[in-house]
């Protein structure tokens, strides 16, 4: 399998903290990995830092290899034109804009990017449709379901066909029901769009139907 995403020595501190500690993990591409572990381990700061959010300890010799270029030696403003064009992120709580409808947050990734506008809009509307949400695209979040929400969610992190998409809980708000209807469409999207999940998890059905699973206890791989 080729590898899309290679991490090595990937260690994280908040003053005398020590959160990770030389993590060393790869993801191929179609491949969907589940970040497993008790409460307080690391997982979402791991996620963040393979996701680009946060960045490594200077001093660890940390690398974060994307398609064979490492993101390490990006200026912030260059990491973050490279975040918007290449990756996808889907949170716990949607973290949508409750004042744009869910059409316009869809768009926001690709208006960062700066790319037309109309095609843009024809793209969300393409992608909510596909979620099932074509008739609510005008509507704001206030007026959506849960499930809804995070739907617009994930088509916000389609816009830019990323090659990978970093979900922290992301049925970690949702019923039961929901929740299967996002896990089930993790998997779909996955033949459809040719892309990678990494996903920090509790729910043990999503971990178990994952490729592979990598356990976090105190900041380290357990094997």
């Amino acid at each position: 399998m080729k590898h899309i995403l290679l991490a090595k020595q990937i260690s994280k501190s908040y003053g005398d903290l020590k959160v990770l500690n030389q993590i060393n993990l790869s993801v191929g591409e179609k491949e969907i990995v589940s970040i497993i572990g008790p409460s307080g381990a690391g997982k979402t700061t791991l996620l963040h830092i393979l996701g680009t959010l946060d960045r490594p300890d200077k001093k660890s010799f940390s690398k974060l290899i994307f398609n064979g270029e490492d993101m390490m030696n990006l200026s912030d403003n260059n990491l973050a034109a490279f975040r918007n064009k290449n990756m996808g992120f889907i949170f716990q709580f949607h973290e949508l804009l409750p004042e744009f409808t869910a059409l316009e947050n869809v768009c926001i990734p690709s208006w960062i990017g700066g790319t037309d506008s109309d095609y843009n809009k024809k793209k969300a509307l393409a992608l909510l449709n596909r979620l099932g949400l074509k008739d609510r695209a005008l509507h704001k979040p206030g007026t959506l379901s849960g499930g809804e929400q995070q739907r617009v969610a994930v088509a916000r992190a389609l816009i830019n066909d990323p090659k990978i998409i970093f979900a922290d809980e992301p049925t970690g708000n949702l019923d039961s029901e929901n929740a299967d209807i996002l896990h089930d469409l993790f998997f779909e999207l996955r033949e459809e769009r040719d892309c990678s999940f990494v996903i920090v998890t509790h729910n043990k059905d999503l971990a178990q139907r994952s490729d592979r699973n990598i356990n976090i206890v105190d900041g380290e791989i357990s094997l």
